[in-house]
């Protein structure tokens, strides 16, 4: 390759971990979080061999690791208290850079062919249609100011009633007003799909933007904090974990169970999967189906409460 060094074998591993995270931020699309996030595992690897080998390693070391040396990474950090999940998106974000090292390098990758951890399959906890709306309206009044309530009520709605996630609510810029009956949103990967938006949605937002104090046209964000500028996403958890801690809800109803909600509640309204799958904007049905379950727990539920004979 043109630009890549002339002697990539004695190239500085984490120069080329910081242009891999360039790579995944520009060419392949992928968001800051991931981008920070699979930096940081490469870093991690790099630091992990150079006390396992007792020695400075190169990006030539890189290109000879073994399935041995995997598992002995995968062990430290299960040692260090990751779980199987985390540890199989480890892996899989260590696969992913010695693969664009090796492309680097001019070589067809040949990775190490290493077993990622079980991960136990967990279905996500819907909340009530009471639980979510009581969970957005204390959030809500419990603002320091009214434009903020309005904000925050409007970001809750957009995720129970609409299913967006929280970074999808947070994208939108001005140029989605007017509102109308639907909303273009651009989700991972920068996939767009399009979702209904119904009246209370609506009004809701209609309410925030005659209240914000800020101008909001263009391609400023849609959601602004208290100065002014794009909405930090930890401020609209906290506000969550805040309410539902007054309202004595689960800890499970973070602001991302209230889209689970959403996909829920719709299942077990007779929507059809593949319609569910274009509303939540999942690139593999596959992902969707675990909705299927979930509404199958809950009727099981419901049954065992119920019937006489259960």
């Amino acid at each position: 390759m043109a630009d890549r060094p002339a002697e990539l074998g004695v190239d500085e591993p984490r120069g080329l971990a910081a242009r891999w995270g360039g790579h995944l931020q520009h060419d392949r699309r992928r968001s800051l979080h991931t981008v920070r996030a699979y930096v940081a595992t490469a870093h991690r690897l790099i630091d992990f061999l150079q006390a396992h080998r007792g020695g400075p390693v190169s990006t030539a070391d890189l290109g000879t690791l073994a399935a041995v040396d995997l598992r002995a990474f995968l062990a430290h950090r299960r040692g260090e208290g990751l779980g199987p999940a985390s540890a199989a998106r480890e892996l899989s974000g260590v696969r992913a850079f010695l693969k664009y090292v090796a492309e680097q390098d001019g070589r067809v990758a040949q990775l190490p062919r290493t077993r990622a951890p079980r991960r136990p399959r967990t279905l996500p906890r819907p909340a009530s249609p009471e639980d979510a709306m009581g969970l957005a309206e204390d959030a809500a009044g419990a603002a320091s100011q009214a434009w903020i309530g309005a904000r925050d009520l409007a970001i809750l709605l957009l995720l129970y009633g609409a299913g967006l996630r929280v970074a999808e609510a947070l994208s939108l810029t001005a140029r989605a007003l007017p509102l109308g009956a639907t909303l273009r949103v651009t989700g991972k990967r920068s996939k767009t799909r399009i979702v209904p938006i119904v009246p209370a949605i609506r009004e809701a937002i209609d309410d925030y933007v005659r209240q914000c104090p800020y101008p909001l046209s263009g391609d400023a964000p849609l959601f602004v904090g208290a100065r002014g500028g794009p909405l930090n996403p930890d401020l609209v958890r906290r506000a969550v974990a805040a309410a539902r801690k007054r309202l004595g809800l689960p800890d499970s109803l973070t602001p991302h169970a209230l889209r689970h909600s959403f996909a829920t509640h719709l299942l077990a309204r007779g929507a059809d999967l593949r319609a569910l799958q274009e509303l939540l904007g999942h690139a593999s049905l596959s992902s969707t189906q675990i909705y299927t379950a979930v509404d199958a727990a809950r009727l099981l539920d419901v049954y065992r409460h119920a019937h006489p004979r259960a």
